[in-house]
């Protein structure tokens, strides 16, 4: 079940088909005594841990079918010494969701999930999926997570990873707003009839009717143990969730809605650990005192119809909440509003029924001359990164995404850093050399390819990228983040999830381009293994080109991240020692080389200037 990513960036894809025509398949007179650069072996390892359409999932005892596609959120759930596992180098269970929404027999309507339990080799720290029997008499490697007892899914997108004690839900997505709507095209849910709700923990909506699109968009919580759903949360009400997070104090609970506008919302239970009792609250900025009001959750009616009861109490309204993280040590709480590129006639009609704008869109509308957010010239391309703090119970910015352009500039003019449509978020906590660090993971997707969010190049392509940022960063910018990673051609990036012991970092690519070379054209789950290594998050950041002096063109490796970087933009092959094309990048800055073999290369560009490249 061990896979090896042998280049998780591949340019990422960027190869040109036509720029092969630009060299010869084979080079006549190779200068092997060009200047020579060596790239030590890095401390991160790549590896592809899950394929979605590839890797069989259990649907029942000796049945499996191939596992849904769209892979999202990741949960990781330790493993404790409660568990009953045979391995011993086991670390914990993994949760996937599949956006992808599909009707299915064996594996179920609507979205999915899927569950599964790693471990780790002590030799070398590369991880392996183990094998196993659940309760239900199930055996395999990757598990489909049964929902039949709380009616299916609909999308699962985002979700909630507790820090107190792993626990999982995943949020359904998926808004719909008539029973028609969850089945359309030969897609969805087949079952449109009405749904009772039977024997959960919640009086208010047992034995309910609804109509079955309303048992959609509610936060469900799974055991991934079981692969098997617990509970939808009825009493946070119904929204079209994205993220989630649990306090330290394993009582609040902090969620975001994806919408125009979305709200900002918290549940606190009565007692810890128990979140079917307690209080559901939406923020709103202006409310004198506390920023919070109550939403009676013993009504089923205002749980079921959540957005009107917020907009009735004149909560705030955000540009589409998706990932909500916390950090551990802070306690403060983060969020990704992703954005819409122009929303002012998103939320028009909630503005006149008495919701009201956060503070830091009326300024954004003032900086841009226009009337208001709600002004249809208002724009918000690449979203930002917002931080509330529960001291204060203010929503601040944290990190405004960008920079901003009136038209993508070329590649050649592109920034080395610029940061799109944040959606997915996280908090990586390792020990480094003894020093406890704290990074924030935050994983684009992009609205869009204009006004900068791409090259001008890649006006169809949206390669999304993954940043990491130090947290001891006062008052953070975009030249603070560090680029860690980047999805093949045409996916998402999402779902970074770090592994407890501060090892490793999970990530999803996202319905990536079918038309890419397998396993690249299938959504998929890999590992970057390495955080731990003394150095290796600090020399991930691009080189700077002022201080080396040479030839125009100049290279310069990476150590950590086997990237290695030109002081310019070219068209450049790589050839072995034999002299045989390996591989052609065009308009590049610069390669992942991390799939080569230990050795001596050639990197050519289509100018003839060539540079040798060893690998060790």
């Amino acid at each position: 079940m061990k896979r090896t990513l042998l280049s998780v960036f591949m340019g990422l894809l960027t190869i040109s088909l036509a720029a092969q025509n630009d060299f010869p398949s084979r080079v006549v007179e190779v200068d092997w005594e060009a200047t020579e650069v060596v790239v030590p072996p890095s401390p991160f390892q790549y590896q592809i841990l899950f394929i979605g359409g590839e890797d069989m999932v259990q649907t029942g005892v000796n049945e499996e079918v191939p596992a849904k596609q769209w892979h999202d959120f990741i949960g990781f759930t330790e493993v404790t010494a409660d568990d009953c596992v045979d391995d011993p180098n086991a670390i914990g269970w993994i949760s996937v969701n599949h956006e992808r929404i599909l009707a299915d027999d064996k594996i179920g309507d609507g979205g999915g999930m899927t569950a599964f339990l790693l471990g780790r080799q002590p030799s070398n720290d590369e991880l392996y999926v183990i094998p196993q029997e659940l309760t239900d008499g199930r055996k395999g490697a990757f598990f489909n997570v049964d929902f039949s007892n709380v009616g299916e899914t609909g999308m699962n997108c985002g979700g909630i990873n507790s820090i107190v004690d792993g626990r999982i839900w995943t949020a359904e997505e998926w808004f719909r707003s008539s029973n028609e709507s969850i089945w359309a095209d030969g897609n969805g849910v087949r079952d449109t009839t009405d749904y009772t709700i039977k024997y959960t923990e919640f009086e208010m909506a047992n034995f309910e009717t609804i109509p079955k699109y309303q048992n959609f968009n509610w936060m469900v919580e799974i055991d991934p143990r079981a692969a098997k759903a617990v509970r939808k949360q009825y009493n946070w009400g119904r929204q079209p969730f994205e993220g989630g997070t649990i306090a330290a104090d394993n009582k609040t609970v902090y969620l975001g809605a994806d919408a125009t506008p979305g709200f900002f919302t918290k549940f606190v239970a009565d007692t810890e650990g128990d979140f079917t009792v307690g209080t559901t609250y939406v923020y709103k900025h202006d409310e004198a005192g506390d920023p919070w009001v109550e939403i009676n959750n013993d009504d089923f009616s205002k749980m079921l119809n959540f957005k009107a009861e917020a907009v009735s109490e004149g909560a705030t309204m955000f540009n589409r909440l998706e990932w909500i993280t916390i950090d551990k040590n802070t306690g403060k709480v983060y969020m990704t509003e992703t954005g819409r590129d122009n929303p002012g006639g998103n939320w028009e009609d909630e503005l006149a029924d008495g919701a009201v704008f956060a503070p830091h869109h009326i300024q954004r509308a003032t900086d841009q001359g226009v009337s208001g957010p709600d002004d249809p010239d208002y724009w918000d391309y690449y979203g930002r990164i917002l931080e509330f703090d529960p001291a204060t119970g203010d929503v601040t910015i944290f990190v405004e995404a960008g920079p901003y352009f009136t038209s993508s500039p070329p590649l050649a003019d592109y920034p080395a850093k610029h940061l799109s449509n944040p959606d997915g978020l996280n908090m990586l906590y390792v020990n480094v050399a003894g020093e406890d660090k704290t990074y924030m993971l935050i994983n684009e997707d992009l609205n869009g390819t204009s006004f900068g969010r791409t090259p001008l190049e890649y006006p169809d392509d949206r390669m999304c990228e993954m940043y990491i940022l130090d947290m001891e960063v006062e008052n953070p910018t975009i030249d603070d983040l560090i680029r860690l990673t980047q999805t093949p051609r045409g996916a998402e990036i999402t779902g970074a999830c770090a592994t407890t012991d501060g090892k490793s970092v999970l990530v999803n690519s996202q319905h990536p381009d079918s038309a890419n070379p397998f396993p690249y054209n299938n959504s998929l789950t890999f590992a970057i293994t390495g955080f731990d290594d003394s150095g290796a998050i600090e020399t991930l950041s691009n080189p700077d080109f002022d201080d080396i002096s040479g030839d125009d063109f100049v290279i310069y490796p990476n150590p950590t991240e086997r990237i290695v970087y030109f002081n310019k933009v070219v068209d450049l092959a790589i050839y072995d020692i034999s002299g045989k094309r390996i591989a052609v990048y065009r308009d590049v800055k610069s390669i992942d080389i991390s799939g080569l073999s230990q050795g001596t290369y050639l990197l050519k560009t289509n100018e003839g200037t060539a540079k040798k490249l060893l690998v060790k």
